[in-house]
């Protein structure tokens, strides 16, 4: 009885390690390819929030006094993930490409981009990440919403329930006042940050 305890102990110990090594090895080799994908998606999501630029560089900022400056100006539960200089082909700085995230939307995270020029108008905003109620919170990924955020220049934008009556506002998605609250705010997280950039040149 004995020895056929430890021979299962063994042969249990044997299955856990060739499970491991099996699955590192999967990781191993699926780890680039992931990688690789997630940095298309973002180099794509880059170029269709702001289209003028020809490179993307990452900016060098101090992430505890950007998020200083968001908290001030009252934007909370939205984190900046990274910051891109847009630059044109002569090397010439137009903006940013804000990664920002939100944790306020009904079904989890909202992650974005947002690509804003250096006079802080909004060329435009594309998703990364979110999980929202279909047919109501998920209309935020349709044109009619994310494109009230094109050419709109304030220092924060305002979303109404009622009909936008000024340049600075955004009609809310109708039944999905949360989702438009959490992407409002990672926008606005973002402009916060270029003001923020701006401000150190």
């Amino acid at each position: 009885m004995k020895n056929q305890v430890v021979k299962d102990a063994v042969i249990i110990t044997l299955i856990t390690l060739v499970a491991g090594i099996l699955l590192g090895l999967v990781h191993g080799i699926t780890a680039a390819p992931i990688a690789a994908e997630e940095e298309k998606t973002r180099n794509n999501a880059c170029k269709a929030v702001f289209e003028a630029a020809s490179t993307f560089d990452e900016a060098q900022y101090d992430a505890k006094a950007v998020a200083e400056a968001l908290t001030k100006g009252g934007i909370t539960k939205t984190k900046i993930n990274s910051i891109a200089e847009a630059k044109d082909s002569s090397g010439a700085s137009l903006g940013y490409v804000v990664d920002v995230t939100n944790t306020e939307g009904y079904g989890g995270d909202i992650e974005l981009m947002a690509g804003i020029t250096s006079d802080g108008t909004i060329n435009g905003i594309q998703f990364l990440s979110i999980s929202e109620t279909a047919g109501m919170g998920m209309k935020a990924k349709d044109a009619d919403f994310m494109d009230q955020f094109k050419g709109l220049k304030a220092d924060q934008v305002k979303w109404t329930k009622s009909g936008k009556t000024s340049d600075d506002e955004i009609d809310a998605i109708s039944g999905a006042t949360v989702t438009t609250k959490a992407v409002t705010k990672a926008v606005n997280g973002a402009l916060l940050a270029c003001q923020y950039m701006e401000a150190q040149k």
